[in-house]
């Protein structure tokens, strides 16, 4: 038997036949490829270098292009980012440069690139609420069916391609009701109440009854068959004061009280309540909300809304409280909020309202990025929409708002989405995560 030699790599724990000894210099198979990965790290540490795409260019047109294009990996260059977010500068365009966005989207999806410029459309729309309503028939022709708010602003004649066709499309039959729940006229409305009166052939194909596609769109059918919008208008960002801006720097927005710690505790986990927001209903923001206290106050445990809908009742003096209509999740009883992080005494400075409105669906596409902590406007669903039923009356309560944890913890997850019944005065906080 050949006698195994050590590598001779400090250190080096193996033993290796000479002949494998003569092709590597002495070193065991582990240790040269170790020794040839660092020898390549170094030299891209060493050759790395920094390219910036956006160097010179003005254009938002163009710079939207650069972002929206893949760029090869190459281990010798690090792109340099964009001195503004990908939202900021999609609402910097002015309407002859969103036009000039829209050509450019549709030319991508003429070439094949159909990711890239759905993209791109859905930006305008939910940013500058833009209407599509020329290019629908091109999207439909290359079987675009998806992201269906692309087709909020369709024509009549689209809006009635698309109910003769959900008759007989089995295949893109779910889509298809969702587009035409998000076109939302009075003749969508008159059909889907149609539906719930007498059900089509093919309701049974379906995992729920064809009205409830509509409340995908932020609005639902009466038992009266109108049209109710589930979410308030105007739309106002919440947004996160950046260390260098300092929270007390009134010119970027007005203060608002958010997560603030309650005195009184979680009757499921014992932890302390926690207020997502405390605002003055005088607040344009809320211009839509019939509240009978000055502030609206939104309550809830942060932890136990993470497995289920907590409701809170307003007392005589208009302070939330814990509502006895709650139902405790499972597992709620096994939960410990000292296994949970603590927010931070200063959590709730750190934020600002917008002083100005945006468009009501900005952030309801939140897989898009933008920033979406908001009062008012469609909810950015992580899963499917789902607006609570109010434990008092059962009807659907509107949406009020939405806080994106990420902004909150460091390593935060997930969306919390605040709820009203204005008939009941109640609120109800509930959670979604990817």
């Amino acid at each position: 038997m050949t006698e195994r030699i050590p590598c001779i790599r400090e250190g080096g724990p193996n033993t290796i036949l000479p002949a494998t000894a003569a092709r590597t210099g002495g070193y065991c198979m582990p240790c040269k490829q170790e020794m040839e990965r660092e020898a390549h790290q170094r030299y891209i540490e060493a050759n790395r270098r920094d390219v910036d795409l956006y160097e010179g260019i003005m254009d938002p047109v163009e710079i939207l292009k650069i972002m929206h294009t893949r760029q090869d990996h190459d281990p010798l260059i690090c792109y340099v980012a964009y001195e503004h977010s990908k939202e900021q500068v999609y609402l910097s365009l002015s309407t002859e440069q969103q036009a000039l966005m829209i050509d450019y989207a549709m030319q991508l999806i003429r070439t094949g690139d159909d990711d890239t410029g759905k993209d791109i459309l859905v930006y305008l729309v939910c940013y500058h609420d833009t209407s599509l309503s020329a290019q629908i028939p091109e999207l439909l022709e290359h079987e675009i069916y998806y992201p269906v708010i692309l087709y909020k602003s369709a024509s009549a004649e689209v809006r009635d391609q698309l109910l003769q066709r959900v008759n007989t499309d089995d295949e893109n039959r779910n889509n298809l009701l969702l587009m035409i729940a998000y076109i939302g006229d009075e003749v969508v409305v008159r059909q889907f109440q149609q539906w719930r009166q007498s059900p089509p052939r093919w309701a049974d194909q379906l995992h729920v009854a064809p009205e409830h596609y509509t409340t995908e769109a932020g609005w639902e059918l009466t038992n009266e068959g109108q049209r109710r919008d589930l979410f308030i208008i105007p739309s106002y960002s919440l947004y996160k004061v950046k260390e260098n801006e300092g929270a007390d720097d009134t010119s970027i927005g007005n203060s608002i009280s958010m997560l603030l710690t309650s005195t009184d505790n979680c009757e499921w986990c014992g932890g302390p309540l926690t207020t997502l927001i405390d605002l003055d209903v005088q607040h344009p923001a809320l211009q839509d909300v019939a509240w009978n206290s000055e502030r609206l106050q939104v309550q809830t445990c942060v932890i136990c809304s993470c497995y289920g809908v907590v409701y809170m009742e307003m007392d005589s003096v208009g302070e939330p409280c814990w509502s006895a209509h709650n139902v405790m999740p499972m597992g709620a009883d096994d939960l410990d909020p000292d296994d949970y992080v603590q927010l931070a005494p200063d959590a709730g400075r750190q934020f600002r309202i917008a002083t100005a409105p945006r468009h009501a669906f900005h952030a309801s596409e939140w897989a898009m990025e933008p920033s979406t902590s908001q009062i008012g406007g469609h909810p950015g669903w992580v899963q499917d929409a789902d607006y609570p039923n109010c434990p008092c009356c059962s009807s659907r309560m509107r949406a009020v708002g939405q806080l994106d944890w990420s902004e909150v913890e460091e390593y935060g997850d997930g969306m919390y989405y605040m709820f009203i019944c204005e008939p009941c005065q109640m609120t109800a906080v509930s959670y979604q995560q990817s």
